[in-house]
């Protein structure tokens, strides 16, 4: 996306992550779903 405003240029590029970030956000995901279920258990045993 660019955007001309009074003779200035302003380019806006999507960032590509590492795999150290691809790999943090997954472990992320991961212990969520985990914690998810582990709530969703507690609430059946009731």
């Amino acid at each position: 996306m660019t955007l001309n405003i009074l003779f200035l240029t302003i380019t806006i590029h999507k960032r590509k992550p590492s795999l150290e970030e691809v790999a943090h956000q997954e472990m992320i995901e991961k212990l969520y779903e985990k914690n998810k279920d582990r709530q969703a258990s507690m609430y059946r045993m009731m």
